[in-house]
């Protein structure tokens, strides 16, 4: 059941990615996963990372 949620949280962020918003993960696993899949699509975004997660922002927006 956890590992359908993190696909589903995944597939949200890449979704606002998708649109030029950027998305936030909350920790490692979901940075990991996130990087992954924006990869594999060739995204191009800046990550931020802070203390408290990372921030993914579509280089078209900056």
């Amino acid at each position: 059941m956890e590992r359908l949620m993190t696909k589903k949280i995944i597939q949200e962020k890449l979704d606002r990615i998708k649109k030029g918003y950027s998305a936030y993960a909350e920790n490692g696993e979901i940075s990991h996963l996130l990087k992954k899949e924006i990869k594999a699509l060739g995204l191009t975004v800046h990550e931020e990372i802070t203390d408290l997660g990372s921030w993914f922002i579509p280089e078209n927006n900056l």
